[in-house]
C-alpha cells in the first residue's frame, strides 16, 4: 500500500473513532490554496480542525510530534479560509486537535495547539 493509501486508511479510522465519541464529521480532506486539513468536525459548540498522523513505530518519534509549528500555521490558515467561506466570520469557537496513531495505539489530543498566525 502506498503512502497516500495508508494515510487515507488512518484518516477513515480516525473519523470512525471520533464519530463513536460524539463528534460529527463535517468534512474530510478539506483543501484550499493554502493547504489541507484532514478532518473538520463539530463537538458541542466547537468547530474542530483535526490533523491525523500515523507512525508505524516510535523509532522516528511519536506521530503527534510531526504536527510542528509550520504544519500548525498551515492548518490555522485553512481554518481561517473555512470559517470565512462557510460562516462569513472568524468568531466561531474552534479548536485544533490531533489524532495520533503510533502503531495501533491511538491518542486524541484535544486542543493540541493554539491558532498560529
Amino acid at each position: 500500500m502506498n503512502k497516500r493509501a495508508v494515510g487515507h486508511c488512518y484518516e477513515e479510522k480516525a473519523a470512525e473513532y471520533l464519530k463513536a465519541r460524539g463528534v460529527q464529521i463535517l468534512e474530510q480532506n478539506f483543501r484550499c490554496k493554502t493547504g489541507e486539513v484532514d478532518l473538520i468536525g463539530k463537538e458541542g459548540a466547537y468547530l474542530v480542525f483535526i490533523e491525523v498522523k500515523y507512525r508505524l513505530s516510535k523509532r522516528n518519534g511519536y506521530a503527534a510530534e510531526a504536527v510542528n509549528h509550520k504544519k500548525q500555521q498551515i492548518i490555522s490558515r485553512v481554518a481561517n479560509f473555512y470559517l470565512l467561506r462557510h460562516f462569513q466570520s472568524q468568531e466561531i469557537p474552534c479548536r485544533f486537535d490531533v489524532i495520533a496513531f503510533d502503531g495501533e495505539e491511538i491518542r486524541w489530543y484535544r486542543n493540541a495547539f493554539e491558532y498560529c498566525p
